[in-house]
């Protein structure tokens, strides 16, 4: 979990949608954000790396500012 006493601004992504019969790129986009199962929600610190990554599968899952 990122440090809350920074104020680093931090995200919550949660895998909505199965990356089944999606491309391969999305499927490793998804497992490289944390996500490994359904419903599984991570928390990272926003950056503009993870705003792509996100963008990318936006249509798969949830995300939380």
């Amino acid at each position: 979990m990122p440090n809350q006493e920074t104020g680093e601004k931090t995200i919550r992504v949660t895998l909505v949608r199965s990356p089944i019969g999606y491309t391969e790129d999305q499927k490793k986009t998804v497992l490289a954000l944390g996500l490994r199962r359904m419903h599984q929600t991570v928390e990272h610190r926003d950056n503009p790396a993870l705003r792509g990554m996100i963008r990318k599968v936006v249509h798969l899952v949830q995300v939380e500012e």
